[in-house]
């Protein structure tokens, strides 16, 4: 009992995130009754990264408009921030910018279905001053259950 090695969210989310082919990817995690998207974005501004995750979410039907879903892929966007920005997440009040991939995953990662589903959010990209050549990678995970 317990989470399943197999369906292990936070490492799909990832896996999905950095896929060349992440369409096939996706359809395979739906086979498993999982929900998922891709995209990306670039800004100097925090808020606009978790309005472009959040959107993205709910246009692919990853989340239901109830406060308890949008709050539990709230927390997962900051965690996975949190990652990018190595705990402080800032952006242009300190000269910062990030270009970033992302992806969201939602579904039951556990052997027992009680467990109830959970949420996945992983970024990866550049994050640095906002002059090209100026930036590095970093990648971040968020989890949290739904």
């Amino acid at each position: 009992m317990g989470l399943n090695k197999d369906r292990r969210i936070g490492r799909q989310a990832i896996l999905l995130l950095l896929s060349d082919d992440a369409t096939s990817q996706l359809q395979l995690l739906e086979q498993s009754n999982w929900k998922g998207c891709i995209g990306k974005v670039g800004s100097m501004e925090a808020h606009k990264v978790v309005a472009a995750i959040e959107t993205a979410a709910k246009k692919n039907g990853i989340i239901d408009l109830v406060y308890r879903e949008s709050h539990a892929l709230y927390h997962a966007i900051i965690e996975a921030l949190h990652g990018v920005t190595r705990g402080q997440v800032q952006l242009g009040s300190v000269h910062r910018t990030v270009g970033l991939s992302f992806a969201v995953l939602r579904g039951n990662p556990y052997d027992d279905e009680r467990e109830g589903e959970w949420i996945a959010v992983a970024l990866y990209g550049t994050i640095g001053a906002p002059v090209k050549g100026s930036e590095h990678e970093a990648i971040g995970l968020g989890i949290n259950h739904i």
